[in-house]
């Protein structure tokens, strides 16, 4: 049988745009069997009645609500703990990324080439980033590197796919836009081929509703060095990822 793919949809106000970009998201033809994990953080534009308008016509997407506000964070781990694919991979419902790489970004995994999967948007990209975004991101990414071992071109970005039986058994401990830095840290202490792949990406400003502030940018420093060098942590945090993952030694003990 064919693997199941899990899309976890982290959604808060995004009303605006949300039906065009869940018409593009079914219009879309994926490499195989698909789900698609909803959850809504608590917004208060009517994006969860738009969300359940769709829902009930379209028998992929299983939705969810946050009883509050937690952060990006805590919608993904509850999109996580909710999925059941072979492969999950991390989707915004909005339109800076393009649907059509997620193909792109899954594939490797569905070859057996990797285990996990970044879609860089600084690799081989033709795209023209905004100045402070792309500093910022540029200079987390490098911060992540050194720490954590892993080198990539773009820790930060939303395109992440991984095995199922390898994220579902991560606890990740944080609720807003942590989840990057955090997620890395974590990738990187495990024996998994990672890969970086090519996507487009099509920055949006604020005014069209981009969420993450400078002060998000600050508390990735905080939670680049937090996870990477905790090792005991580190251990508590894995200590469910099956063995397969886990490099040898003692640390691991």
């Amino acid at each position: 049988m064919e693997p199941l793919l899990s899309l976890i949809i982290p959604i808060y106000n995004e009303a605006p745009h949300l039906e065009s970009w869940f018409d593009a998201l079914l219009k879309q033809k994926f490499p195989c069997r698909t789900e698609f994990i909803v959850v809504d953080d608590a917004s208060t534009d009517g994006s969860n009645e738009i969300i359940a308008r769709i829902a009930a016509k379209e028998k992929r997407i299983k939705s969810f609500i946050q009883p509050v506000n937690q952060g990006k964070g805590a919608a993904l781990q509850r999109g996580i703990a909710e999925s059941t694919g072979d492969i999950v991979i991390i989707q915004d419902a909005d339109f800076e990324y393009s649907i059509k790489d997620v193909e792109r970004v899954v594939q490797p995994i569905i070859d057996d080439r990797a285990d996990v999967v970044f879609g860089s948007r600084f690799k081989s990209s033709q795209t023209v980033h905004r100045t402070f975004h792309y500093a910022i991101n540029r200079f987390l990414t490098f911060a992540s590197n050194v720490a954590s071992g892993l080198y990539l071109t773009d820790m930060e970005t939303c395109y992440k796919a991984f095995r199922g039986d390898i994220i579902r058994n991560v606890t990740i401990a944080s609720p807003r836009f942590g989840f990057e830095p955090e997620i890395t840290a974590k990738i990187a202490a495990l024996r998994v081929r990672v890969q970086e792949v090519p996507i487009d990406y099509f920055p949006r400003t604020y005014l069209e509703g981009k969420k993450i502030r400078w002060t998000d940018g600050v508390a990735a420093l905080w939670h680049i060095a937090r996870f990477n060098l905790d090792s005991a942590s580190l251990r508590k945090a894995l200590k469910a990822v099956p063995d397969k993952y886990k490099p040898n030694g003692r640390q691991w003990l």
